[in-house]
């Protein structure tokens, strides 16, 4: 099988990689409980599809810290240090890889004209936290991530342009896939001309994903067409 054309394929991580049992939130809450004294700065708002360092600074703005630079680089630093720590006191059965993906990852991998990357709101030491804890982090070999670009649809056009710097083609010449799960998903994939295929294995159902105008979408990627339409294969 050979890609129709080179094709970057970006996957975010909460909610289509891996469901992480909440250990993501509660890392955030210890580290405002922490730094401001605030536990609840996070609970106003959904943080879903959000960047880290976005939701760090809503965070701040509603408990009324001033969102600098080094204010919101201080909370991350200590965010990633309680995650290392969080995602080891989660059992197997929460914390764990959504179905068909590490086969999807896999079969991708094994293709010529395919770069498997991560399109994520996490900052890169995030992703690397939560994505060793099940044996995946080694399978992406670039990214786009929270810590490139606080605007998601900035951060996977960054994904987009390393994917298409490892095929060696001109991004303009490549097929971009954002695999997601939320509608900030979709609107940062047709942000940049990308296809997306929406899963609803997060906060929202495949329906929904769809109707924020995923190109395909499946309830997770055990589905029969799922691969096929990652790989675009007709």
């Amino acid at each position: 099988m050979e890609a129709m054309r080179p094709t970057v394929l970006l996957f975010d991580i909460d909610g289509t990689l891996v469901t992480t049992g909440g250990a993501g939130r509660r890392s955030m809450e210890a580290a405002f409980e922490k730094l401001h004294g605030r536990r609840d700065a996070c609970d106003s708002f959904a943080m879903s599809g959000m960047t880290d360092r976005a939701i760090v600074r809503q965070a701040m703005r509603i408990i009324g810290v001033e969102d600098t630079t080094e204010a919101i680089d201080a909370v991350i630093h200590a965010y990633v240090t309680h995650l290392a720590e969080e995602v080891h006191k989660v059992d197997d059965a929460r914390y764990r890889v959504f179905p068909g993906m590490r086969e999807a990852v896999k079969e991708a991998r094994s293709l010529p004209g395919f770069a498997v990357g991560l399109g994520t709101g996490n900052v890169r030491e995030g992703a690397r936290v939560k994505l060793e804890r099940v044996r995946i982090y080694d399978q992406f070999d670039f990214g786009g991530f929270g810590c490139d670009n606080e605007d998601r649809t900035e951060l996977i056009r960054c994904g987009a342009r390393a994917g298409a710097a490892r095929l060696g083609a001109p991004l303009e010449e490549c097929r971009v896939v954002v695999i997601g799960d939320t509608p900030k998903d979709v609107h940062a994939a047709r942000g940049i001309g990308a296809e997306c295929i929406g899963v609803g294995t997060g906060t929202f159902a495949a329906q929904a994903l769809l109707d924020a105008g995923a190109t395909v979408a499946f309830q997770d990627f055990s589905h029969p067409e799922a691969l096929t339409a990652l790989l675009g294969k007709r």
